[in-house]
């Protein structure tokens, strides 16, 4: 176990290192330039000397090897460099709204694990039944409504209803719990509605196939009784599939959730991202990318480790 661990780990190394070299090399074939936007921006007009000048202080006149080469030296050190636009150090940027994200994505998994595993089990087992078809409803009404939408309509429904609207500053959760959750917990439903809707087809469709096993027809010809058959034999082969797909959702939440942080007002890693996109700033892009790309692999690392406790077949050499 530990060594498969090991190994897994040393193949993050070449995976991460992949992506940076395509992000920072596709970021530059792509049309943008970080000091027109920022210092031409509105109309203004400045000189080509100063525009020569803030290149070089951001180091946008060294070849592209030598930029790569600084990048990479910063990544080892971890020391991100400064954001283009702001100037402030790219670690700050992302540190000061990466809680939040990781607090709605954390709700919003918990959520949909609460709700998609014992409605997929129940579906399963009482498939072709009234019960089977409301949850079916239910979860493809999920995958078809978008969050966003989802989202808009509660802020209309506690507007009109409560009386309430998203608080114009986020509440960090130490210093004021009540506050926090009342804040974060509506997008994290309205989140994890979609969120659960995957996971619990994924859940029915694995319980209804593991159900027609053989060693589960040998447990009941046994006298096994069914609760245990279903709790102790079907589920546990049942949850691999959507280990997987819980481990995929989640890392996407972090850096997917532009619209739904626009729509509940939240200053987010989502809306980071399209802020520096839309600014060039392509020492804040690349922190970001590599960020979530840490984020899949380690989550692709916990899901391999479970497997190995949740499934006895599985052996690492």
């Amino acid at each position: 176990m530990f060594r498969y661990a090991a190994r897994r780990i040393a193949l993050m190394v070449p995976t991460l290192l992949g992506v940076a070299l395509l992000t920072f090399f596709m970021l530059r074939v792509i049309p943008g330039d970080v000091v027109e936007v920022k210092l031409r921006a509105d109309g203004g007009h400045v000189t080509e000397e100063i525009l020569q000048r803030e290149r070089a202080r951001l180091g946008l006149d060294k070849p592209l090897p030598a930029q790569f080469a600084d990048w990479m030296k910063g990544l080892v050190t971890l020391d991100l460099g400064n954001s283009m636009w702001t100037g402030r150090p790219v670690s700050e940027e992302i540190g000061a709204r990466l809680g939040l994200t990781l607090q709605v994505a954390v709700m919003a998994a918990i959520i949909s694990v609460l709700i998609a595993i014992p409605l997929g089990t129940i579906s399963a087992l009482f498939r072709d039944t009234w019960i089977d078809y409301v949850v079916r409803i239910f979860t493809i009404a999920g995958l078809a409504v978008p969050s966003f939408w989802l989202g808009m309509m509660t802020i209309l429904m506690l507007l009109t209803v409560f009386h309430w609207s998203p608080p114009v500053t986020y509440t960090p959760f130490f210093q004021d719990p009540m506050q926090n959750l009342a804040q974060l917990i509506w997008p994290a439903l309205a989140v994890g509605y979609r969120y659960a809707a995957v996971v619990a087809r994924m859940v029915r469709s694995s319980i209804v196939e593991v159900m027609r096993e053989d060693y589960i027809r040998t447990a009941r010809a046994k006298g096994v009784f069914e609760r245990l058959v279903v709790s102790r034999h079907a589920m546990r082969n049942a949850l691999l599939p959507a280990i997987t797909v819980i481990g995929l959702e989640f890392a996407f939440l972090v850096g997917g959730l532009v619209v739904t942080e626009q729509v509940f007002n939240l200053n987010g890693i989502g809306r980071l991202f399209v802020e520096a996109v839309s600014r060039s700033d392509f020492v804040l892009i690349q922190a970001l990318v590599m960020m979530l790309a840490l984020v899949f692999v380690s989550m692709n690392l916990v899901i391999d480790m479970l497997y190995g406790l949740l499934d006895p077949r599985v052996r690492y050499g």
